[in-house]
Protein backbone atom coordinates (compact mmCIF):
# COMPACT_ATOMS: atom_id res chain seq x y z
CA UNK A 1 0.00 0.00 0.00
CA UNK A 2 1.06 3.09 -1.06
CA UNK A 3 0.18 6.88 0.03
CA UNK A 4 1.08 10.36 -1.13
CA UNK A 5 1.08 12.97 1.68
CA UNK A 6 1.71 17.07 0.73
CA UNK A 7 3.46 18.95 3.18
CA UNK A 8 4.57 22.47 3.19
CA UNK A 9 7.46 24.12 5.29
CA UNK A 10 4.36 25.28 7.22
CA UNK A 11 3.29 22.04 7.95
CA UNK A 12 7.01 21.01 9.44
CA UNK A 13 7.39 22.73 13.39
CA UNK A 14 10.97 22.27 13.49
CA UNK A 15 11.24 24.70 9.98
CA UNK A 16 11.40 28.42 12.17
CA UNK A 17 10.54 31.28 9.76
CA UNK A 18 14.56 32.36 9.87
CA UNK A 19 15.30 28.67 8.76
CA UNK A 20 12.92 29.11 5.63
CA UNK A 21 14.46 32.54 4.87
CA UNK A 22 17.70 31.60 4.89
CA UNK A 23 17.28 28.20 2.68
CA UNK A 24 15.13 30.15 0.11
CA UNK A 25 17.83 32.65 -0.55
CA UNK A 26 19.73 29.64 -1.61
CA UNK A 27 17.20 28.44 -4.17
CA UNK A 28 16.76 29.69 -7.70
CA UNK A 29 13.45 32.06 -7.65
CA UNK A 30 11.48 29.72 -10.23
CA UNK A 31 11.85 26.77 -7.80
CA UNK A 32 11.51 28.78 -4.81
CA UNK A 33 7.08 27.93 -4.55
CA UNK A 34 7.81 24.12 -5.15
CA UNK A 35 10.27 23.81 -2.73
CA UNK A 36 8.43 25.65 -0.30
CA UNK A 37 5.07 24.54 -0.86
CA UNK A 38 5.77 20.75 -1.68
CA UNK A 39 3.56 21.25 -4.75
CA UNK A 40 5.17 18.98 -7.96
CA UNK A 41 6.18 21.53 -10.59
CA UNK A 42 5.67 20.09 -13.85
CA UNK A 43 7.31 22.70 -15.85
CA UNK A 44 8.97 25.13 -13.67
CA UNK A 45 6.39 28.45 -14.78
CA UNK A 46 7.15 31.54 -14.75
CA UNK A 47 10.30 32.73 -14.11
CA UNK A 48 9.30 35.83 -11.98
CA UNK A 49 5.83 34.50 -10.66
CA UNK A 50 5.25 37.49 -9.50
CA UNK A 51 1.04 38.90 -10.57
CA UNK A 52 1.23 41.94 -12.92
CA UNK A 53 -0.90 43.90 -11.24
CA UNK A 54 1.32 43.68 -8.14
CA UNK A 55 4.61 45.23 -10.51
CA UNK A 56 2.74 47.71 -12.60
CA UNK A 57 1.75 51.58 -11.78
CA UNK A 58 0.14 53.89 -14.09
CA UNK A 59 2.37 56.11 -15.39
CA UNK A 60 2.85 59.61 -13.59
CA UNK A 61 5.47 62.33 -14.36
CA UNK A 62 9.12 61.46 -13.26
CA UNK A 63 10.80 64.07 -10.83
CA UNK A 64 13.33 66.08 -12.38
CA UNK A 65 15.56 65.09 -9.73
CA UNK A 66 15.10 60.95 -10.26
CA UNK A 67 18.43 60.05 -11.85
CA UNK A 68 18.03 58.07 -14.73
CA UNK A 69 19.23 55.23 -17.16
CA UNK A 70 18.42 52.67 -20.15
CA UNK A 71 19.13 49.27 -20.60
CA UNK A 72 19.60 48.09 -24.53
CA UNK A 73 19.44 44.60 -26.19
CA UNK A 74 20.36 44.74 -29.77
CA UNK A 75 19.37 42.78 -32.44
CA UNK A 76 18.00 42.70 -36.77
CA UNK A 77 14.99 41.33 -35.74
CA UNK A 78 14.74 43.45 -32.86
CA UNK A 79 15.92 46.03 -30.80
CA UNK A 80 14.46 46.80 -27.23
CA UNK A 81 15.68 49.72 -24.69
CA UNK A 82 13.96 49.85 -21.57
CA UNK A 83 14.58 53.50 -19.60
CA UNK A 84 14.47 53.47 -15.49
CA UNK A 85 14.54 56.50 -12.86
CA UNK A 86 15.24 55.57 -9.61
CA UNK A 87 13.60 57.31 -6.08
CA UNK A 88 16.41 56.47 -4.19
CA UNK A 89 14.32 57.75 -1.14
CA UNK A 90 12.29 54.06 -1.42
CA UNK A 91 15.48 52.37 -3.20
CA UNK A 92 12.62 51.47 -6.24
CA UNK A 93 13.66 51.58 -9.78
CA UNK A 94 10.25 53.09 -12.29
CA UNK A 95 10.75 51.57 -16.14
CA UNK A 96 8.97 54.58 -17.88
CA UNK A 97 9.76 54.04 -21.79
CA UNK A 98 9.95 51.37 -23.89
CA UNK A 99 11.70 51.46 -27.21
CA UNK A 100 11.13 48.19 -29.38
CA UNK A 101 12.08 48.50 -33.14
CA UNK A 102 12.86 46.10 -35.61
CA UNK A 103 14.84 45.70 -38.85
CA UNK A 104 16.03 49.44 -38.94
CA UNK A 105 19.91 50.68 -38.94
CA UNK A 106 21.25 51.68 -36.08
CA UNK A 107 20.62 55.61 -37.14
CA UNK A 108 16.80 55.10 -36.43
CA UNK A 109 17.48 53.30 -33.54
CA UNK A 110 19.87 55.57 -32.27
CA UNK A 111 17.27 58.64 -33.01
CA UNK A 112 14.79 57.09 -30.88
CA UNK A 113 17.06 56.39 -27.48
CA UNK A 114 18.47 60.04 -28.32
CA UNK A 115 14.77 61.59 -28.16
CA UNK A 116 14.33 60.03 -24.74
CA UNK A 117 17.31 62.35 -23.42
CA UNK A 118 20.53 62.87 -24.95
CA UNK A 119 22.05 62.72 -21.38
CA UNK A 120 20.68 59.59 -20.36
CA UNK A 121 23.69 56.77 -20.11
CA UNK A 122 22.94 53.66 -20.61
CA UNK A 123 24.11 49.73 -20.58
CA UNK A 124 24.16 47.59 -23.32
CA UNK A 125 23.80 43.83 -24.83
CA UNK A 126 27.61 42.60 -24.92
CA UNK A 127 26.91 41.18 -28.53
CA UNK A 128 27.63 44.47 -29.56
CA UNK A 129 30.91 43.86 -29.18
CA UNK A 130 30.43 41.93 -32.62
CA UNK A 131 30.49 43.09 -36.01
CA UNK A 132 27.57 45.48 -36.85
CA UNK A 133 26.72 46.33 -39.94
CA UNK A 134 29.50 48.50 -40.85
CA UNK A 135 32.58 46.59 -41.88
CA UNK A 136 35.01 45.77 -39.72
CA UNK A 137 33.25 48.39 -37.41
CA UNK A 138 31.85 47.39 -33.63
CA UNK A 139 28.53 47.91 -32.90
CA UNK A 140 28.56 49.72 -30.18
CA UNK A 141 31.63 51.74 -31.07
CA UNK A 142 29.14 52.51 -33.88
CA UNK A 143 26.28 53.81 -31.22
CA UNK A 144 29.11 55.63 -29.19
CA UNK A 145 31.14 57.14 -32.20
CA UNK A 146 28.35 57.87 -34.58
CA UNK A 147 25.31 58.16 -32.97
CA UNK A 148 26.38 59.96 -29.81
CA UNK A 149 25.25 57.22 -27.81
CA UNK A 150 26.67 57.35 -23.95
CA UNK A 151 27.02 53.43 -23.73
CA UNK A 152 28.57 50.38 -21.19
CA UNK A 153 29.04 47.17 -22.29
CA UNK A 154 26.57 45.15 -19.42
CA UNK A 155 27.23 42.02 -17.08
CA UNK A 156 25.58 39.40 -18.81
CA UNK A 157 25.39 36.77 -15.89
CA UNK A 158 21.94 35.29 -16.81
CA UNK A 159 21.11 33.36 -13.42
CA UNK A 160 22.52 36.09 -11.11
CA UNK A 161 20.24 38.99 -13.18
CA UNK A 162 17.61 36.99 -12.90
CA UNK A 163 17.68 36.68 -9.41
CA UNK A 164 17.92 40.59 -8.80
CA UNK A 165 15.29 41.22 -11.10
CA UNK A 166 13.18 39.25 -9.71
CA UNK A 167 13.83 40.42 -5.63
CA UNK A 168 12.75 43.92 -6.62
CA UNK A 169 10.00 42.79 -8.42
CA UNK A 170 9.19 40.90 -5.41
CA UNK A 171 9.95 43.64 -3.09
CA UNK A 172 8.53 46.26 -4.78
CA UNK A 173 11.36 47.69 -5.55
CA UNK A 174 10.97 47.65 -9.22
CA UNK A 175 7.21 48.72 -10.81
CA UNK A 176 6.56 48.95 -14.69
CA UNK A 177 4.52 51.65 -15.98
CA UNK A 178 1.35 49.97 -17.97
CA UNK A 179 2.41 51.63 -21.30
CA UNK A 180 5.63 49.39 -21.41
CA UNK A 181 2.94 46.91 -23.38
CA UNK A 182 6.02 44.79 -24.76
CA UNK A 183 7.92 44.52 -21.97
CA UNK A 184 4.46 43.22 -20.33
CA UNK A 185 3.74 41.45 -23.29
CA UNK A 186 6.98 39.48 -22.58
CA UNK A 187 6.87 38.88 -19.04
CA UNK A 188 3.63 37.10 -19.42
CA UNK A 189 5.52 34.34 -21.41
CA UNK A 190 8.63 34.48 -19.43
CA UNK A 191 8.65 30.75 -18.63
CA UNK A 192 10.85 27.71 -18.06
CA UNK A 193 10.09 24.67 -19.39
CA UNK A 194 10.14 20.54 -17.52
CA UNK A 195 14.28 20.65 -17.72
CA UNK A 196 14.03 24.40 -16.43
CA UNK A 197 15.21 25.42 -19.41
CA UNK A 198 13.82 28.99 -20.62
CA UNK A 199 11.30 28.34 -23.05
CA UNK A 200 12.26 30.30 -26.43
CA UNK A 201 9.40 33.25 -26.64
CA UNK A 202 10.38 36.51 -27.05
CA UNK A 203 12.84 38.44 -24.20
CA UNK A 204 14.23 41.53 -25.83
CA UNK A 205 12.97 43.92 -23.08
CA UNK A 206 13.52 41.58 -20.35
CA UNK A 207 16.93 41.04 -21.18
CA UNK A 208 17.30 44.86 -21.82
CA UNK A 209 15.90 45.05 -18.12
CA UNK A 210 18.13 42.36 -16.96
CA UNK A 211 21.31 44.22 -18.23
CA UNK A 212 19.98 47.90 -16.33
CA UNK A 213 19.24 45.63 -13.19
CA UNK A 214 22.63 43.85 -13.08
CA UNK A 215 24.85 46.89 -14.56
CA UNK A 216 23.23 50.43 -14.89
CA UNK A 217 21.76 51.50 -11.32
CA UNK A 218 25.10 52.85 -10.84
CA UNK A 219 25.39 54.73 -14.25
CA UNK A 220 21.99 56.95 -13.69
CA UNK A 221 22.27 60.54 -13.29
CA UNK A 222 20.31 63.42 -13.08
CA UNK A 223 19.72 65.67 -16.39
CA UNK A 224 22.66 68.22 -16.32
CA UNK A 225 22.06 71.91 -15.91
CA UNK A 226 23.05 73.95 -18.79
CA UNK A 227 23.78 77.20 -17.12
CA UNK A 228 25.91 75.52 -14.79
CA UNK A 229 27.39 73.47 -17.60
CA UNK A 230 28.14 76.92 -19.22
CA UNK A 231 29.24 78.56 -16.22
CA UNK A 232 31.84 75.24 -15.23
CA UNK A 233 33.38 75.38 -19.08
CA UNK A 234 33.94 79.69 -19.10
CA UNK A 235 35.63 79.27 -15.46
CA UNK A 236 37.95 77.02 -17.06
CA UNK A 237 41.14 78.73 -18.31
CA UNK A 238 44.26 76.74 -20.18
CA UNK A 239 47.63 77.35 -18.28
CA UNK A 240 50.49 79.51 -18.57
CA UNK A 241 52.83 78.18 -20.72
CA UNK A 242 56.24 77.42 -19.08
CA UNK A 243 59.29 78.44 -20.90
CA UNK A 244 62.65 76.21 -20.14
CA UNK A 245 65.63 77.95 -20.19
Amino acid sequence: MKAYVQVSWEDCPHISKEMAAAALESIPPWQRAMRRTGIPSFGSGAIYPIPEEQITEAPFVIPSFWPRVFGFDVGWNCNAAVFAALDNATSTVHIYHEIYIGKKEPSVVASAIRAQGKWIPGVIDPASKGRGQKDGKKLIDEYRDEHHLNLEIADNAVVTGLTRVWERLSTGRLKIFSSCTKLLAEYRLYRRDDKGEIVNSPDHALDALRYLVMSGLDRAITEPDPEQELYRKKQWRAPPPIFVG
